[in-house]
């Protein structure tokens, strides 16, 4: 058996795509959920046991589950057949057919990634990493945790991971194209990180893909280095410790996003493991969209300082756009996360995230801290600052609805703010993936979903389809052609095979047709759908001799007008004996 095949039969598509997207059971074969590639409020994502493929109705999204793990974690069809084979145990080929140029070198950048962070965590253990575990100590950061969170120490000297990767098989192409290194004017290379706590990030299969580095020195810029972009990390793509919290985050239905990495360590270690942490950066739609594969829920803990509610008010916007539900915890005496942790304990964190306020209320009270309500002028001053965020809400009702919690929370006349903002109300523009819909019939959805179920049917049905006309009318005509081609080329019939030979539209059709439905058709009723395509057939034929025969009288050919009406006569005769 082809190594494909092998990891496909062993690998359920539902529980690798369940890491991913929150599913729910809605037939016996059929699972709903999200759509984890675009933006929707009503679930369209639809996983088919028996044909192990997904498809989103809403978007056109759709694949087996080797499509789905390269979607989701961009990389190749070969990385996604090696993490599947991975999982289920499944020995990869030493020199896989399927393997190229571009997998060969990420693959020995992951193995460079994974090299590194044993080097690392040797270092921690060894007495050059004495500073790093005395800033542990005083993080109070435990032996277990610093473990779990695999953090390392990089070595002064600037050449000892430099000699690591010498000692092994690399070129100095692909040294230098790790991100672990940096090269001098005089093309010598030498270590990025050095004299740094480290902490390895992973893509959300949980592999080594980049690092951040802690200065220890006092002198040492930036504070927090972090690795470049390499063929492997894309950090608009990426959250630390998303592989680790995305159980929590689907179990919970709810996301606390920290803003660096020993917050989200902190909080964690803690008892809360749904937590990501931002870095610094700029929340992406990618990364937004990562965690909404997880939950929509989001309670946001960045440093009470001013600069940590700026950077709050900045992400918000991405966040609203794609839909995610926002609450804000906001910490007391001036401490980050993980010091309120350590400091007050786990219940006390708990509580505060019980209370964190939902984001527009938040957001209003910032610009009661700005504004002088009292007066006419404050209020007009608050709508303004709070109408550009709510405009950002995608969803038309929810913004109606956002309008009138506010009017009542800040105070002001109900239809003054509604007035305020039914103008983004009216105008406002949602993302639609409407499309055209192609209405099979009943026949035609019976016949597709039993020549892919059922062999033995597709012997004895599939020879008499292709003697039936009609086929050729019918909506679904090309997805016939195309299953035909593959029953005459002798080759393998899924559903997925079937799927691959088709146009986007087509695509689409038989994924309403098949993956939407549960059960088996019996014998009778396949029979039934057969004969009722032989019956459209017939007349199709009869209307097309009834047509000639009126050409041929209106054009005087009175000897083809009766030729052809015995032809008529022939069909109709054969059709009452086959009754």
């Amino acid at each position: 058996m082809d190594i494909r095949d092998q990891v496909r039969s062993a690998v359920n598509i539902v529980d690798v795509v369940g890491e991913h997207v929150r599913l729910s059971r809605s037939g016996p074969s059929r699972y709903m959920g999200l759509c984890p590639f675009h933006n929707e409020k009503k679930a369209s994502f639809t996983v088919h046991v028996v044909h192990q493929f997904y498809k989103c109705f809403s978007c056109g999204a759709g694949g087996d589950v080797f499509k789905f793990v390269q979607e989701t974690q961009g990389i190749s069809f070969y990385e996604a057949l090696i993490v599947l084979a991975d999982r289920c145990g499944i020995a990869m080929p030493k020199r896989g057919n399927y393997s190229d140029e571009d997998s060969r070198r990420r693959g020995a950048i992951l193995r460079m990634h994974e090299l590194a962070q044993e080097n690392f965590q040797a270092n921690l253990k060894s007495a050059a990493g004495e500073a790093a575990r005395a800033y542990l100590a005083r993080r109070g950061v435990a032996a277990e945790t610093i473990e779990r969170f695999g953090l390392g120490y990089s070595d002064r000297s600037g050449r000892a991971l430099m000699r690591v990767l010498e000692s092994q098989d690399f070129s100095a192409a692909q040294v230098e194209e790790s991100g672990l290194v940096g090269k001098r004017q005089d093309s010598s290379m030498y270590d990025r990180f050095r004299n740094r706590l480290m902490f390895p990030i992973h893509d959300e299969s949980g592999r080594i893909i980049a690092f951040g580095g802690r200065a220890l020195a006092a002198d040492d810029e930036p504070k927090y280095l972090n690795s470049p972009e390499t063929p492997i990390y894309k950090k608009s793509r990426v959250l630390y410790n998303l592989h680790r919290a995305k159980e929590a985050i689907r179990k919970e239905d709810r996301v606390i996003l920290v803003e660096g990495y020993m917050d989200a360590i902190g909080v964690s270690a803690a008892g809360f493991p749904g937590v990501v942490a931002s870095c610094g950066t700029s929340l992406t739609s990618e990364q937004i969209q990562a965690l909404a594969r997880h939950s929509r829920h989001m309670v946001m803990n960045f440093d009470p300082d001013p600069a940590g509610a700026n950077a709050t008010e900045k992400r918000i916007d991405a966040l609203l756009q794609e839909g995610m539900q926002i609450r804000i915890l906001e910490l007391d005496g001036g401490l980050d996360p993980d010091e309120y942790c350590k400091d007050h304990g786990a219940e006390a964190y708990a509580e505060k995230l019980r209370q964190a306020k939902g984001y527009f209320h938040w957001l209003a009270d910032r610009a009661r801290g700005r504004f002088d309500v009292h007066t006419s002028e404050g209020l007009v001053s608050v709508l303004k600052f709070l109408l550009p965020a709510v405009n950002r809400i995608s969803d038309r009702l929810e913004r109606v609805t956002i309008a009138n919690d506010l009017a009542g929370y800040i105070g002001v006349d109900r239809g003054l703010v509604l007035d305020s903002f039914r103008k983004a109300v009216v105008n406002g523009q949602e993302k639609t993936f409407a499309r055209q819909k192609v209405v099979l019939r009943h026949d035609e959805r019976i016949l597709l979903q039993a020549l892919l179920n059922d062999e033995e049917i597709r012997g004895q049905v599939l020879e008499v389809l292709k003697g039936i006309d009609a086929v050729r009318s019918f909506p679904s005509e090309r997805i016939f052609q195309a299953l035909f081609a593959l029953h005459d080329g002798g080759g393998r019939i899924s559903f997925d095979d079937l799927y691959a030979r088709l146009e986007a539209d087509d695509q689409q059709m038989l994924a309403e047709a098949v993956l939407n439905a549960d059960g088996q058709a019996s014998p009778e009723e396949v029979m039934a759908a057969v004969a009722s395509m032989r019956k459209s057939h017939n007349e199709e034929l009869r209307r097309q001799l009834k047509l000639k025969i009126k050409e041929a009288e209106r054009a005087g050919r009175w000897e083809d007008a009766l030729r052809t009406t015995g032809e008529l006569q022939n069909l109709e005769r054969d059709t009452r004996e086959r009754a």
